[in-house]
């Protein structure tokens, strides 16, 4: 059963949230209302239940026009990415709802695809509301072979080195974290852990094959700490994340997948001494091709997004 702060019954609809947004646009209801393509008493309405619901003045009305209040210029931001994050899993979902009638074919690893890929198709879907476009989600070496087999016309993989063969080009940066369960031993620690401290314990890990994995294995065997002990290994942030908040073991995940478990404190970050997890997130594609049209469109937005 979904649980909501204390005082508020049920979280704010997707379309107050937008009616806000515009009012700060445009500073004014009228205006907010044309553009919902609502009557104005309808607007004023869902503003005063929006109100109601999260206890806080959202809006100055006057003969003037509408302007929002210092709380609802911060409700107003975390609206607005609300709404955004809204836009990717719809543009997400569609994407992968098309992939085989689609005139762009992607395919993306997973961290890629959870917190990337939607904004960056959404960019282009704006721009070319007619594009369809597919989208495989799976590891980044299963990325690389859809590539290579012209299975699809542009990839995006998130591996420690670019892949023989292939067209490269960044796209963004990314860390991964060592976490564990806010009761796990290691998250009362004063000090950094060692690398050699880190492979004594097995983790729970990604399959063979995915970035995450790989990353894990290179900055180890760069710090000269020998390989990791696979407690588990999982196909999917999603499970992993589940894994260790379960308390079953300590992982390195994505900053991406998990910034708002540690920000909420589901999740504690380890620190680990000498052990590099940084990593480059890329777009690939058949060497000697030059990308052009919707493929060549997509890269741009992902270059855009860093």
């Amino acid at each position: 059963m979904m649980s909501y702060p204390v005082g508020m019954t049920s979280v704010p609809d997707l379309e107050s949230l937008r009616l806000l947004v515009l009012i700060g646009e445009w500073g004014s209801m009228g205006k907010a209302a044309a553009k919902l393509g609502v009557a104005q008493p309808s607007v004023s309405k869902r503003l005063a239940t929006l109100e109601r619901r999260l206890g806080l003045p959202l809006v100055d009305r006057t003969r003037r026009g509408s302007s929002l209040t210092p709380a609802g210029r911060i409700v107003c931001g975390w609206a607005e990415r609300v709404l955004k994050e809204v836009e990717g899993l719809l543009t997400g979902a569609e994407a992968l709802r098309t992939e085989r009638e689609a005139e762009l074919r992607v395919a993306a690893s997973m961290t890629v695809a959870e917190h990337l890929a939607p904004m960056w198709i959404g960019e282009l879907r704006r721009k070319q509301p007619r594009l369809y476009v597919g989208l495989q989600v799976t590891n980044s070496e299963t990325v690389a072979e859809l590539v290579r087999a012209g299975e699809v016309d542009i990839g995006f993989i998130e591996s420690p080195a670019a892949p023989a063969g292939l067209s490269t080009r960044r796209v963004a940066t990314d860390r991964l974290v060592v976490v564990v369960a806010p009761n796990h031993p290691w998250a009362r620690l004063r000090k950094p852990l060692s690398t050699a401290e880190l492979v004594t314990v097995p983790l729970v890990v990604r399959e063979r094959g995915s970035g995450t994995r790989e990353t894990v294995d290179r900055a180890l065997l760069r710090a000269g700490a020998g390989q990791v002990v696979p407690l588990v290994e999982l196909g999917s942030a999603a499970a992993i994340r589940n894994t260790v908040i379960a308390g079953t073991g300590p992982a390195a995940m994505s900053e991406l997948t998990v910034a708002s478990d540690l920000a909420e404190g589901r999740l504690a970050e380890v620190t680990v001494e000498g052990l590099d997890l940084r990593r480059t997130l890329r777009a690939v594609w058949p060497a000697g091709r030059k990308l052009v049209g919707p493929a060549a469109a997509l890269l741009a937005a992902a270059i855009r997004g860093r």
